[in-house]
Protein backbone atom coordinates (compact mmCIF):
# COMPACT_ATOMS: atom_id res chain seq x y z
CA UNK A 1 0.00 0.00 0.00
CA UNK A 2 3.02 2.20 0.91
CA UNK A 3 4.83 1.69 -2.65
CA UNK A 4 1.52 2.25 -4.41
CA UNK A 5 0.94 5.79 -2.94
CA UNK A 6 4.04 6.82 -3.62
CA UNK A 7 3.65 5.84 -7.13
CA UNK A 8 0.35 7.72 -6.97
CA UNK A 9 1.76 10.98 -5.71
CA UNK A 10 1.56 13.97 -8.00
CA UNK A 11 3.95 16.60 -8.25
CA UNK A 12 1.57 20.58 -8.35
CA UNK A 13 3.10 23.06 -10.02
CA UNK A 14 1.35 26.91 -10.00
CA UNK A 15 2.15 30.01 -12.24
CA UNK A 16 1.48 33.23 -11.36
CA UNK A 17 2.32 36.78 -12.67
CA UNK A 18 1.65 38.77 -9.49
CA UNK A 19 1.94 42.15 -10.74
CA UNK A 20 4.19 43.48 -7.82
CA UNK A 21 4.87 40.84 -4.75
CA UNK A 22 4.60 43.52 -2.49
CA UNK A 23 1.12 44.17 -3.35
CA UNK A 24 -0.17 40.87 -3.46
CA UNK A 25 1.48 40.16 0.21
CA UNK A 26 -0.70 42.66 1.19
CA UNK A 27 -3.69 41.22 0.07
CA UNK A 28 -2.87 37.72 1.43
CA UNK A 29 -0.32 36.16 -0.70
CA UNK A 30 1.33 34.26 2.40
CA UNK A 31 -2.25 32.67 3.37
CA UNK A 32 -2.93 31.94 0.21
CA UNK A 33 0.56 29.84 -0.23
CA UNK A 34 -0.27 28.24 2.65
CA UNK A 35 -3.90 26.95 2.11
CA UNK A 36 -2.86 25.84 -1.86
CA UNK A 37 0.34 24.41 -0.67
CA UNK A 38 1.77 23.80 -4.36
CA UNK A 39 4.76 21.80 -4.45
CA UNK A 40 6.50 24.15 -6.68
CA UNK A 41 5.11 27.98 -7.50
CA UNK A 42 6.70 30.27 -10.06
CA UNK A 43 6.20 34.00 -9.74
CA UNK A 44 6.69 36.49 -12.65
CA UNK A 45 6.50 40.20 -12.54
CA UNK A 46 8.56 40.87 -8.80
CA UNK A 47 8.91 44.17 -9.22
CA UNK A 48 11.44 44.46 -5.95
CA UNK A 49 14.47 43.98 -5.13
CA UNK A 50 15.39 41.68 -2.20
CA UNK A 51 15.56 44.45 0.54
CA UNK A 52 12.34 45.73 -0.56
CA UNK A 53 10.53 42.25 0.41
CA UNK A 54 9.82 40.87 3.95
CA UNK A 55 11.55 37.82 5.45
CA UNK A 56 8.58 35.16 5.29
CA UNK A 57 8.42 35.87 1.82
CA UNK A 58 11.91 36.02 0.91
CA UNK A 59 11.79 32.21 2.43
CA UNK A 60 8.55 31.05 2.92
CA UNK A 61 7.84 28.26 5.37
CA UNK A 62 8.51 24.74 3.72
CA UNK A 63 10.23 25.93 0.33
CA UNK A 64 13.70 26.64 -1.50
CA UNK A 65 13.37 29.84 -2.32
CA UNK A 66 15.07 31.37 -5.80
CA UNK A 67 15.02 34.84 -7.03
CA UNK A 68 16.14 36.83 -9.76
CA UNK A 69 16.26 40.62 -9.99
CA UNK A 70 16.45 42.85 -12.78
CA UNK A 71 19.45 45.75 -12.78
CA UNK A 72 16.49 47.89 -12.81
CA UNK A 73 14.35 48.71 -9.39
CA UNK A 74 11.03 48.28 -9.30
CA UNK A 75 10.42 46.12 -12.77
CA UNK A 76 10.28 42.38 -13.86
CA UNK A 77 11.77 39.84 -11.37
CA UNK A 78 11.04 35.96 -11.10
CA UNK A 79 10.96 33.71 -8.10
CA UNK A 80 10.42 30.10 -7.73
CA UNK A 81 9.48 28.63 -4.51
CA UNK A 82 9.88 24.75 -4.21
CA UNK A 83 9.34 22.15 -1.55
CA UNK A 84 12.38 20.17 -3.17
CA UNK A 85 15.52 21.42 -3.33
CA UNK A 86 16.66 21.54 -6.94
CA UNK A 87 19.83 19.47 -8.19
CA UNK A 88 20.98 23.08 -9.89
CA UNK A 89 19.54 26.83 -10.11
CA UNK A 90 20.57 29.14 -12.58
CA UNK A 91 19.81 32.57 -14.00
CA UNK A 92 19.01 33.75 -17.56
CA UNK A 93 20.74 32.65 -20.94
CA UNK A 94 24.10 33.76 -20.37
CA UNK A 95 23.31 36.67 -23.09
CA UNK A 96 23.54 40.13 -20.82
CA UNK A 97 20.97 42.12 -22.78
CA UNK A 98 18.20 39.82 -21.26
CA UNK A 99 19.56 38.10 -18.80
CA UNK A 100 20.09 41.73 -17.32
CA UNK A 101 16.27 42.06 -16.91
CA UNK A 102 15.53 39.25 -14.60
CA UNK A 103 13.32 37.39 -16.83
CA UNK A 104 14.76 33.68 -16.51
CA UNK A 105 15.25 31.04 -13.61
CA UNK A 106 16.08 27.61 -14.41
CA UNK A 107 15.51 24.56 -12.04
CA UNK A 108 16.67 21.54 -12.62
CA UNK A 109 15.05 18.19 -10.75
CA UNK A 110 15.96 14.30 -11.45
CA UNK A 111 13.02 14.17 -13.48
CA UNK A 112 12.50 17.51 -15.24
CA UNK A 113 14.04 20.90 -15.69
CA UNK A 114 11.77 23.88 -14.81
CA UNK A 115 11.51 26.97 -16.72
CA UNK A 116 10.52 30.09 -14.90
CA UNK A 117 9.77 32.69 -17.40
CA UNK A 118 8.58 36.46 -17.71
CA UNK A 119 8.46 37.42 -21.44
CA UNK A 120 8.93 40.82 -22.43
CA UNK A 121 6.28 43.02 -23.33
CA UNK A 122 6.11 44.33 -26.79
CA UNK A 123 3.64 47.18 -26.35
CA UNK A 124 5.51 50.19 -25.34
CA UNK A 125 7.55 50.44 -28.65
CA UNK A 126 8.59 49.01 -31.44
CA UNK A 127 12.39 48.91 -30.11
CA UNK A 128 10.65 46.46 -27.00
CA UNK A 129 8.58 44.98 -29.80
CA UNK A 130 11.93 43.80 -31.47
CA UNK A 131 13.65 43.31 -27.92
CA UNK A 132 10.50 40.40 -26.78
CA UNK A 133 11.11 38.86 -30.28
CA UNK A 134 14.65 38.60 -29.41
CA UNK A 135 14.36 37.32 -26.51
CA UNK A 136 11.75 34.41 -27.81
CA UNK A 137 14.82 33.69 -30.36
CA UNK A 138 17.02 32.98 -27.00
CA UNK A 139 14.91 31.52 -25.20
CA UNK A 140 14.03 28.76 -27.50
CA UNK A 141 17.74 28.47 -28.77
CA UNK A 142 18.10 27.76 -25.40
CA UNK A 143 15.60 25.02 -24.65
CA UNK A 144 16.39 23.40 -28.38
CA UNK A 145 19.65 22.44 -27.11
CA UNK A 146 18.28 20.95 -23.89
CA UNK A 147 15.18 19.02 -25.56
CA UNK A 148 18.05 17.89 -28.35
CA UNK A 149 19.59 15.70 -25.36
CA UNK A 150 16.22 14.37 -24.41
CA UNK A 151 15.90 16.45 -21.65
CA UNK A 152 12.17 17.08 -19.84
CA UNK A 153 11.28 20.34 -20.06
CA UNK A 154 8.59 22.44 -18.26
CA UNK A 155 8.41 26.13 -19.49
CA UNK A 156 6.05 28.48 -17.72
CA UNK A 157 5.34 31.95 -17.31
CA UNK A 158 3.74 35.06 -18.34
CA UNK A 159 4.18 34.47 -22.43
CA UNK A 160 3.21 38.23 -23.16
CA UNK A 161 1.22 37.01 -26.15
CA UNK A 162 -2.40 35.04 -26.59
CA UNK A 163 -1.76 32.72 -29.59
CA UNK A 164 -4.95 31.30 -31.13
CA UNK A 165 -8.17 33.58 -31.46
CA UNK A 166 -9.84 31.47 -28.88
CA UNK A 167 -7.08 32.94 -26.49
CA UNK A 168 -8.85 36.34 -26.08
CA UNK A 169 -11.98 37.67 -25.99
CA UNK A 170 -11.81 40.15 -28.73
CA UNK A 171 -9.42 38.58 -31.43
CA UNK A 172 -10.52 40.58 -34.47
CA UNK A 173 -10.66 44.07 -32.48
CA UNK A 174 -6.77 43.30 -31.30
CA UNK A 175 -4.91 41.61 -34.26
CA UNK A 176 -2.58 44.70 -34.60
CA UNK A 177 -1.78 44.98 -30.84
CA UNK A 178 1.21 43.36 -29.22
CA UNK A 179 0.41 40.32 -28.11
CA UNK A 180 -1.89 39.08 -30.71
CA UNK A 181 0.35 40.28 -33.62
CA UNK A 182 0.97 37.77 -36.51
CA UNK A 183 4.74 37.83 -36.19
CA UNK A 184 4.16 36.65 -32.03
CA UNK A 185 1.54 34.01 -32.92
CA UNK A 186 3.56 32.58 -35.63
CA UNK A 187 6.52 32.68 -32.61
CA UNK A 188 4.26 30.74 -30.68
CA UNK A 189 3.29 28.52 -33.84
CA UNK A 190 7.33 27.51 -33.73
CA UNK A 191 7.64 26.70 -29.92
CA UNK A 192 4.43 24.50 -30.24
CA UNK A 193 6.29 22.99 -33.56
CA UNK A 194 9.83 22.43 -32.31
CA UNK A 195 8.30 19.52 -29.88
CA UNK A 196 6.25 21.85 -27.02
CA UNK A 197 2.75 21.51 -25.83
CA UNK A 198 0.59 24.09 -24.30
CA UNK A 199 -0.82 21.69 -21.52
CA UNK A 200 -3.45 23.82 -21.07
CA UNK A 201 -5.21 23.77 -24.39
CA UNK A 202 -4.66 19.92 -24.83
CA UNK A 203 -6.78 19.05 -22.21
CA UNK A 204 -9.13 22.08 -23.00
CA UNK A 205 -10.69 23.13 -26.37
CA UNK A 206 -13.43 25.47 -24.72
CA UNK A 207 -13.31 28.98 -24.89
CA UNK A 208 -13.80 31.98 -22.13
CA UNK A 209 -10.69 30.89 -20.29
CA UNK A 210 -8.35 33.62 -19.34
CA UNK A 211 -5.50 34.71 -17.40
CA UNK A 212 -5.49 38.15 -17.44
CA UNK A 213 -8.16 40.94 -17.39
CA UNK A 214 -7.11 44.80 -17.98
CA UNK A 215 -7.83 46.61 -14.79
CA UNK A 216 -9.08 50.18 -16.34
CA UNK A 217 -11.93 48.17 -17.78
CA UNK A 218 -13.49 46.29 -15.21
CA UNK A 219 -13.25 43.61 -17.62
CA UNK A 220 -12.66 40.77 -15.16
CA UNK A 221 -16.31 41.25 -13.86
CA UNK A 222 -17.16 40.69 -17.84
CA UNK A 223 -14.16 38.09 -18.60
CA UNK A 224 -13.19 40.20 -21.68
CA UNK A 225 -9.57 38.57 -21.53
CA UNK A 226 -6.53 37.45 -22.65
CA UNK A 227 -5.10 33.63 -21.90
CA UNK A 228 -1.54 35.08 -21.69
CA UNK A 229 0.21 32.56 -18.62
CA UNK A 230 0.60 29.20 -19.85
CA UNK A 231 2.73 25.72 -18.79
CA UNK A 232 4.31 23.90 -21.55
CA UNK A 233 5.68 21.29 -21.78
CA UNK A 234 8.73 19.25 -23.95
CA UNK A 235 6.47 16.09 -25.89
CA UNK A 236 8.50 13.69 -24.12
CA UNK A 237 6.78 14.85 -20.31
CA UNK A 238 3.80 14.53 -22.00
CA UNK A 239 2.80 11.36 -20.22
CA UNK A 240 3.16 12.49 -16.75
CA UNK A 241 0.56 15.37 -17.23
CA UNK A 242 -2.51 14.59 -15.28
CA UNK A 243 -4.56 17.49 -14.60
CA UNK A 244 -4.77 21.29 -16.02
CA UNK A 245 -6.01 24.23 -14.04
CA UNK A 246 -6.67 28.12 -14.52
CA UNK A 247 -7.52 29.91 -11.22
CA UNK A 248 -9.69 32.87 -11.90
CA UNK A 249 -11.24 33.37 -8.67
CA UNK A 250 -7.94 34.51 -7.26
CA UNK A 251 -8.22 37.86 -7.87
CA UNK A 252 -5.66 40.43 -6.14
CA UNK A 253 -3.22 40.17 -9.69
CA UNK A 254 -4.04 41.61 -12.61
CA UNK A 255 -3.21 38.42 -13.74
CA UNK A 256 -4.88 34.70 -12.23
CA UNK A 257 -2.39 31.80 -11.66
CA UNK A 258 -2.31 28.72 -14.25
CA UNK A 259 -1.04 24.91 -13.28
CA UNK A 260 -0.57 21.28 -13.75
CA UNK A 261 -0.09 18.36 -12.05
CA UNK A 262 2.41 15.60 -13.26
CA UNK A 263 2.16 12.10 -11.84
CA UNK A 264 5.41 11.04 -10.39
CA UNK A 265 6.79 8.00 -11.44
Amino acid sequence: MLIWGLFMKKIRILCWNVNGIRAVEKKGFSEWLQQESPDILCLQEIKAQLEQISPVIQQPPGYHAYWNFPERKGYSGVATFTKEKPTKVSNGFGIKQFDMEGRVTITEYPKFTLFNVYFPNGKQSGERLKYKMGFYDAFLDFVDSLKAKGEKLIACGDFNTAHKEIDLARPKENENVSGFLPMERAWMDKFVAHGFVDTFRHFNKEPNHYTWWSLRTRARERNIGWRLDYVFVSENLLDSVVEVSILPEVIVSDHCPVGIKLRKD
